[in-house]
């Protein structure tokens, strides 16, 4: 375990060992400044040699791996989660906000009106690219880091689809010749209900296999059905066994946000510099290391032989409050429900880190009663019915709730070093 410290003026120092800590504390040279990670500040002037430390980090659209090392040993590896429900809130608030213009009173319509301006990305991409920013600032902030090193992809997205498609191919894309969607997805499917087999209903209709909201018009998410399945499948008498295309969103955001990130970086740091997801494996290869973000993460950092760190941090980015004061649907009478929770329920917020039995957790639900819902961070359940009586706050949620482990590899907990292999 490492103990991360920083300076009388709040910077990063190289961390120290739980024994000189504790000395430290003791005698009043160090106050505790954060408990996860575990991270003292001095009170007193001393020396401030430092490593040269390089951060590195495993770019994605669900998962970010990151390994601070130096040649010789990791200093701090993590995997943040990020959140992937921004394309759902927007889509429910557009909802609202067209039921609020057309159904209680008219409003003449904006969006001819909105302006974007130059490097505008769309809010889930640039939220996912702001997380990426603010785990590599997180970092920076316990560890004096002096180079960083980032992997990007692009991906060719025609080329998963079709890895012979070459020349002129790429020009012509299956919707070609088509007024629209609608259009393409009949004649995809050849004009047939592809609902009950021996369907043969006329009037066709085209149905989102997945949720418009999340799921989009893409020709991938959508099926011909005849308007008496569609009906029976909307009302619940008829189920459609049936799985969307694979999406390529994850592949698009990558090939998006490679520049935007790394641009961002070089304007925050002086030494920056890119890698590509060949050398990472080549390298993890190499060393014969598992298939883990943050042991890319290493490689990345091109630090693989180094001893790997004891502790590994595991972060999942969090909404901090539901902003949407009243649910949709009105209850009888017309009365609306809220749809918000109180801030604090006997002074525990939801997420919070607390102490039950001797066992660290995260509130993950409340009840006005005074009886929380307690799981660690994997979804674990702790208790399902824990009174507020018997919890020691710990941490309170701050956007994001930050869980350490004992150990970070499966070679690790087989008890094999990963220094020499």
């Amino acid at each position: 375990m490492r103990v991360y410290v920083l300076n009388m003026r709040g910077e990063p120092l190289m961390p120290t060992t739980p024994r000189n800590a504790r000395i430290l504390l003791r005698d009043g040279k160090a106050k505790v400044k954060k408990r996860t990670p575990f991270t003292i500040q001095l009170t007193i002037a001393t020396g401030e040699n430092k490593q040269p430390i390089t951060l590195g980090v495993d770019a994605g659209s669900k998962i970010i791996g990151l390994s601070a090392s130096t040649e010789g040993e990791e200093l701090f590896s993590a995997e943040v989660k990020i959140r992937n429900d921004i394309v759902d809130l927007l889509s429910t608030r557009r909802q609202n906000r067209r039921t609020r213009r057309n159904r209680l009173r008219y409003r003449p319509a904006r969006f001819n009106n909105r302006k974007r301006d130059k490097g505008w990305l769309a809010p889930s991409i640039q939220n996912k690219i702001n997380a990426h920013l603010v785990a590599v600032g997180r970092v920076h902030k316990i560890l004096p880091i002096t180079r960083i090193v980032a992997e990007v992809a692009a991906f060719d997205i025609q080329k998963i689809r079709n890895p012979d498609i070459q020349g002129e191919e790429y020009q012509r894309g299956d919707q070609l010749g088509f007024w629209n969607v609608r259009e393409y997805v009949l004649f995809r499917d050849g004009h047939k209900c592809r609902g009950k087999k021996g369907c043969k209903g006329q009037i066709l209709n085209v149905h989102h296999i997945e949720s418009r909201k999340t799921g989009g018009d893409a020709p991938g998410n959508l099926i011909t059905l005849c308007e008496d399945c569609h009906t029976a499948l909307h009302s619940g008498t008829f189920k459609l066994n049936l799985k969307r295309q694979p999406s390529f969103k994850d592949a698009a955001f990558m090939g998006i946000m490679r520049w935007a990130f790394y641009n961002k970086l070089k304007e925050k740091y002086p030494d920056v510099s890119l890698t590509f997801g060949y050398i990472t494996k080549n390298t993890r290869i190499r060393n014969g290391l598992p298939k883990e973000h943050a042991v890319d993460a290493l490689c990345i950092a091109d630090h693989p032989t180094a001893q790997r760190a004891k502790d590994f941090f595991t972060v999942k980015n969090i909404r901090r409050h539901n902003r949407q004061i009243h649910k949709a649907n009105l209850l009888k009478g017309g009365k609306k429900k809220r749809n918000q929770a109180p801030y604090e329920v006997h002074g525990f917020r939801l997420f919070d880190k607390v102490r039950y039995e001797e066992k660290e957790c995260f509130v993950f639900g409340r009840r006005l009663s005074g009886y929380f819902d307690l799981r660690m961070l994997d979804g674990t359940k702790i208790s399902p019915s824990a009174s507020y009586k018997k919890l020691e706050l710990l941490e309170k949620s701050s956007g994001r709730i930050t869980e350490r482990s004992a150990v970070s590899s499966p070679c690790l907990k087989a008890g094999v070093s990963t220094a020499n292999v």
